[in-house]
Formats: C-alpha cells, structure tokens, sequence
C-alpha cells in the first residue's frame, strides 16, 4: 500500500480554491491512512444490501418509516452518551435510568390513582427524574471522587430494584394518555411533512451561509463556497428524500413525529458541543482535566452538568421506548439497550 509524504498532505490540504483540488486532498488522506467515516459508510452500505437480500420489504417505505420510530429512543440516548465520553467516562446506568423513566411517565398518567397527570406533565416529571438521577450520580463522582464506572454500576442496580418495586406484581403498566403515545406514534401529515423539510434546508442553508459570511467579513479561511452549496443541496436533499418516502408508507403515510424530536435533540447535542462555551469546556475537560482546571474550568460543575444531561436523555428515550409500546413492563431499560447506546455513540 503507497503512503503519501505529509509535506504532500499538507500541501493538497491548503489548496481549496476548487473542488478538484478538495476531492484531491481527500483522496491523499484516504491513502495517508486517514479513512474517516468511509469504514462506516461501506459498512451500513454492506448491511442494508444484506438484509435487503433475506426480505424485499426491506427498502420499502413501510419498513423505513418503522426504522425512524424504532431507533429513536436509542439514538436520544445515545446523544447524553456522547457528553459523558467526551469528558473520559463512562454511564453504565442509561439503560435502566430509561427504564426508571418509562415507568415513571405510566406511573404519572395512570387514571384513578390519586397521581394522575395531564401527558405533558407525566413527561416532564419523568425527564426530572432522569435528571436527578444524573445530578447524584454526578455529584458522588465529582465531589467524592468514585470512579464513574463503580457509580453508574451502583446506579444501573439500583434503577432495576425500583422498576420492580414500582411494578411489582403486577407487571405491566398501560399507557392510556394520547398526549404520550403520540411521541412516537402520531405521524405528520404528507402537507406539514414537505413544510417541515423546506423549514429545515432553509435553517440548514442560513446557518451555513451566515457561517460563510461571518468568516468572510472576519478575514477568516471560508472554505470553498461550492462545496458549501453542494452540502446544503446535499442535506436538504436528503430531507426531502425522507418525507417523500415516508409519504408513501401504508396505511399510515407521513412522517412520524419522533424523527423530528431525535433530529432535532441531535442538532441541539451538536451545537452545544461544537459551537458553545459549554462545549469547549467539556473537551477540555476531556483532553486534559487538571490543565483545565488550572485555565479556570469549574471541573466539578462540568461533569456534574454532562451527567445530568446523559440522565435527561437517557430518560427522553426511555418515554420514546414506552410511548413507542403503549405501555412499561419489568423489562424496562434491559436488554442490549445499554450495548446498543453505547455503540450508537462511538460508532456515530
């Protein structure tokens, strides 16, 4: 296999007045031995054309709209996930704190109860939940110092005993509350689905182009325009391409709801990593928590923070996960959810 000099790296690399020239510095990368994320492509690639060739309903628009409900939850997860490995630890109790969060939200909306509440408020308690759980398990690593494996371990056992204390014999709690079910079940009608995606490449193309030209007035490298334009076509394409295959889906065609709560949660994830104060300090922390704190980074209140946030969103996918099953059962937060977190967050 042929390497590339780096001085023939770096040369293709500052030569961006084409697109030629962008395509040629990411080929000598690719040849450098800097693959990115082409591993991945090939490999998802790979699968679809796998499981495509066991069942031809594969690439169907039915089984693409049940695609977007069913990897939600874990994908919301998967976002609090991101924080806590950017920081250099780790949660093992996301599976179950979204379990504890499930039972939650039926606990609040059960009728005849005495603690029956409207959907959105059983929602935000649920998510408080999450919250506090990630606000102790924080505080314990931070201010005590306990490694966050032992922690979130302690964490994970704990949330196991309370589903089964809260569920007890009894098993299964229903879901009657429209309001929840809806999260991840009601899809958007086809008009609202093509609004939603022309709302979303216009935000996409202001957000790139106000980036561009900021730059610009600011005598900052812009990058080259062209391919500028090309990934905003390229997004927005894409988006496009998603409401009108869910549009075909039958019997029920738009797109569901929860699609646009995990883009939208993921979009949030990562402009707060990448473009806020918050951010820049999780990665300093991350990188190097001592010369962090010694620049002035409140360590302790960071990683309390990032914590917290894998407790919400550990808890907004375990309301997905419910809502998704009309109902929690004593497999709540089990299984490979944990697995399939955790991979979710590395891998993407």
């Amino acid at each position: 296999m042929s390497s590339a000099a780096p001085a023939e790296i770096q040369a293709a690399a500052e030569d961006q007045d084409s697109i030629v020239a962008i395509l040629r510095a990411r080929w000598v990368a690719i040849r450098s031995g800097d693959v990115g994320s082409l591993p991945v492509i090939i490999g998802i690639i790979a699968i679809a054309l796998y499981f495509n060739s066991k069942t031809s309903i594969f690439f169907s628009a039915v089984n693409f709209q049940n695609l977007i409900q069913q990897m939600a939850g874990v994908t919301v997860i998967a976002i609090g996930v991101v924080f806590v490995l950017l920081i250099g630890e780790i949660d093992l109790s996301i599976g179950y704190v979204s379990g504890i969060a499930g039972v939650s939200v039926a606990y609040f909306q059960q009728a005849g109860t005495g603690h029956q509440y409207p959907g959105l408020v059983a929602l935000a308690l649920a998510i408080a939940t999450g919250l506090v759980i990630g606000l102790i398990q924080g505080s314990v690593i931070a201010f005590i110092g306990v490694p966050s494996f032992v922690v979130t371990l302690a964490g994970l056992l704990v949330s196991q005993g309370l589903i089964l204390q809260v569920l007890g014999t009894q098993g299964v709690i229903g879901i009657q509350d429209k309001q929840i079910n809806d999260i991840a079940n009601y899809v958007l009608t086809k008009n609202t689905g093509w609004i939603v995606a022309i709302i979303l490449t216009v935000a996409l193309a202001g957000a790139a182009f106000g980036s561009y030209f900021s730059r610009l007035r600011a005598g900052l490298p812009t990058g080259n325009v062209i391919l500028t334009i090309v990934r905003v076509a390229f997004f927005g394409g894409l988006a496009f391409a998603a409401v009108y295959i869910c549009n075909q889906a039958k019997p029920r065609p738009g797109v569901p709801l929860v699609g646009l709560i995990f883009v939208f949660l993921v979009v949030l994830g990562g402009y707060v990593a990448s473009r806020t104060t918050f951010g820049r300090h999780v990665y300093a922390v991350g990188g190097n928590a001592e010369a962090a704190r010694r620049a002035g980074i409140n360590v302790k209140l960071i990683r309390i923070i990032v914590f917290m946030i894998s407790g919400a969103m550990a808890a907004m996918g375990g309301v997905i996960l419910a809502s998704r099953l009309n109902g929690i059962d004593l497999t709540a937060g089990g299984g490979t959810i944990l697995l399939d977190s955790i991979s979710a967050a590395v891998i993407g």
